[in-house]
């Protein structure tokens, strides 16, 4: 195992290198220049060379790009365009919000999509398994944005039971929960009904087979059979699905951070774009990459866990 996991991380650096030089190129050749974002359009022409000298954004791109890798195998990331604060220090400060945000957002995905999953493929093609489809289909189709305007709108606005907008006290594993749960939700539910589709279909694989045959000729119970023996080996490829949800998610809580009015590192990348603010967009982009080869790792570490016969060489 230990062998198998210094492999991956030696592959994983040569990747980590190719989306660094990516992201770098493509944060140099969007439109808009920096310095005009932050002195203006009318700025005299003394100052704008100024500021492009003190910023190094007047050396060639491949000087840029050397510093730019240097830096990389430093830990010094550069200083923010905007706030002149360390970029590091401002991915700290809002990191936990979005971290916290992804993980409840893949709790209610998986405390949906797997027991909806499993039911379906016990009732196949009857009542509950149609009504667990068509759900799944909603979930699928609904944009996160317009599930959580309409939670929002419903649940906060109407009903008072939720805040409307904020992340809240930073108190607490989650903080206060109570800011968590409709953007949560929001996010969740399209990868809830993507996981009930997938349990659905492998636990539907998994109960066909031989074993779960003779399984039931032996007298075991359904909820032995189900929960035992089949449920271990038809979480699989859920459990992949659901690691690379959580990098997609911590991705993609840039809607709920918006809608919500909460502080995240989707929203801080957001603002950096605007202001095209190259050192901060280019390490919330690498932090992006290296969290989801990471989370990548842990996924096809845990199949030897799930089982036993896949062996690490």
């Amino acid at each position: 195992m230990l062998n198998y996991i210094l492999r991956r991380i030696l592959m994983m650096i040569p990747t980590a290198i190719g989306v660094f030089t990516i992201v770098f190129l493509l944060i140099h050749f969007i439109p808009g220049d920096p310095v005009l974002m932050m002195l203006g359009d009318d700025a005299p022409l003394v100052a704008i060379e100024n500021m492009r000298a003190r910023l190094g954004l007047d050396q060639p791109l491949h000087v840029q790009y050397a510093r730019f890798l240097t830096g990389i195998v430093q830990l010094d990331f550069g200083r923010s365009f905007a706030n002149n604060r360390p970029v590091l220090d401002n991915i700290l400060q809002v990191f936990p919000h979005t971290l916290r945000l992804a993980l409840a957002a893949t709790m209610v995905s998986v405390a949906i999509g797997i027991p909806f999953g499993i039911v379906a493929s016990l009732n196949r093609d009857k009542f509950l398994d149609r009504t667990a489809m068509i759900g799944s289909l909603a979930g699928v189709s609904a944009p996160n944005f317009w599930l959580g305007l309409l939670l929002l709108t419903y649940f906060s606005v109407r009903l008072g039971w939720f805040p409307v907008t904020g992340a809240g006290a930073a108190g607490g594993v989650f903080g206060d929960v109570r800011y968590l749960v409709l953007p949560a939700v929001a996010l969740g539910v399209a990868s809830a009904a993507l996981l009930t589709r997938l349990t659905r279909s492998s636990m539907l694989e998994v109960i066909q087979q031989d074993y779960i045959r003779t399984a039931r000729a032996k007298g075991l119970t359904e909820r032995t059979i189900v929960y035992k023996h089949a449920l271990k080996n038809a979480l699989i490829p859920v459990v992949t699905v659901v690691g690379i949800n959580i990098g997609k998610l911590l991705g993609s809580t840039v809607t709920a951070e918006i809608v919500f009015s909460r502080p995240g590192i989707g929203a801080l990348t957001v603002r950096s774009i605007y202001a095209r603010d190259f050192p901060q967009v280019q390490t919330n982009l690498m932090l992006y990459a290296v969290i989801f080869m990471a989370i990548n790792l842990l996924v096809d570490i845990s199949y030897g866990f799930l089982d036993p016969r896949i062996k690490y060489d």
